[in-house]
């Protein structure tokens, strides 16, 4: 791991050395991208399964696969770090006894491959990703003595990973909110105005979701605001999952309370769908009151769509009007008579002069 010179060596390194250490003949390094909530594949070292290569140019799982990588970050380690853990094949094809079932199972089966040791990968307090490493059916299953060391080769890795990461970090905390790890404004800003372009250029369907997470100044009054950041990373969570559903789906943290899905390329409908299921998880959540929730899409009659700050617009103005109705479900510009739809006619209304600032920088941004 010394000896690497960047990011990629030193997972590729971490690898290596996981596999030889604990006696298997794969493993891998992932990262959790939380903005585009899924895991992606770094690295592949050893006996290569159909499909995979040594390093995947985009081989990545929905988060929604795999619901254990949420359970690690809230519950499985808090006040201490995360702990390996083993899954295996048994003799019907299931679970071994005394392992999780989880999705990683079929992915064994599938791979030829009977048991495996799940690592999560902890970088500056976050969960960064996941080391895995396999043995093939029919090798002895690993234990809890195996799962103990890869909970240390997973420590020495996140070193590791975090001595030749400095630069790539600052790029990505300009581009990251810092406390739900989502992608911030400034990157919502920068995606937003290439969508746009795409759109005029090639008409590939831009939608963009914005949310307003609803109750979290009363947690913050009544139960602090420890409380409150907890429900934010919570939501964040939830909207981070849903919007693995949608391929290529930027979730992000505007600010506040506020949140926003960006897509190019699903349909609105589908995008309706998602925010619908978004709608419903917030409610459920533990704390706040669920979520207010706008949509803006150039695949709705909408008119035509030649900024980002109009598409902004427009789903903003949806979320006001399903906030101010305490809907449960998505408000969807342009789906109550098209141009003549009072969240159309509201968003595309001359603004009027305000004393203050803009609620939103997006507000004053350049067409």
């Amino acid at each position: 791991m010394a000896a690497a010179q960047g990011p990629l060596e030193a997972v590729e390194a971490a690898a290596e050395g996981a596999r030889r250490a604990l006696g298997g003949t794969f493993a891998a390094v992932s990262v959790w991208e939380r903005e585009r909530g899924r895991l992606r594949v770094l690295v592949n070292a050893g006996e290569l399964a159909a499909g995979e290569e040594r390093f995947p140019v985009d081989e990545s799982y929905p988060v929604h696969d795999y619901p254990e990588i949420t359970e690690f970050l809230h519950e499985a380690w808090v006040g201490g770090e995360p702990h390996a853990w083993v899954e295996a094949v048994g003799e019907g094809g299931g679970a071994a006894d005394g392992a999780y079932c989880h999705q990683r199972v079929a992915d064994l089966r599938r791979r030829g491959r009977g048991c495996c040791v799940v690592a999560p990968v902890v970088l500056h307090g976050r969960a960064w990703g996941e080391l895995y490493v396999a043995r093939p059916v029919g090798a002895p299953v690993f234990g809890p003595t195996d799962a103990d060391f890869a909970t240390v080769l997973a420590a020495v890795t996140a070193s590791g990973i975090a001595q030749t990461e400095r630069l790539e970090e600052v790029r990505r905390l300009a581009f990251t909110d810092p406390l739900t790890g989502l992608a911030n404004r400034r990157a919502v800003d920068a995606r937003l105005d290439e969508a746009v372009e795409r759109h005029m250029s090639e008409g590939v369907v831009v939608s963009l979701v914005v949310c307003d997470l609803n109750g979290l100044k009363t947690v913050n009054d009544t139960l602090g605001h420890a409380v409150g950041d907890r429900l934010l990373e919570r939501f964040g969570s939830v909207l981070s999952l849903c919007g693995a559903k949608l391929p290529g789906a930027l979730a992000a943290r505007l600010g506040g309370d506020e949140f926003c899905l960006l897509t190019v390329g699903p349909t609105a409908d589908e995008v309706v769908r998602v925010a619908g299921e978004l709608c419903r998880r917030a409610a459920e959540l533990e704390l706040g009151e669920g979520v207010a929730c706008g949509i803006a899409s150039t695949g709705d009659p909408i008119g035509e769509v030649r900024s980002a700050r109009r598409l902004f617009r427009l789903a903003d103005a949806a979320q006001y009007r399903a906030k101010g109705a305490r809907s449960s479900k998505p408000v969807v510009a342009g789906r109550d008579g098209g141009l003549e739809d009072p969240v159309v006619r509201m968003a595309d209304r001359p603004p009027v002069p305000a004393a203050g600032a803009e609620r939103r920088r997006f507000r004053g941004r350049r067409s």
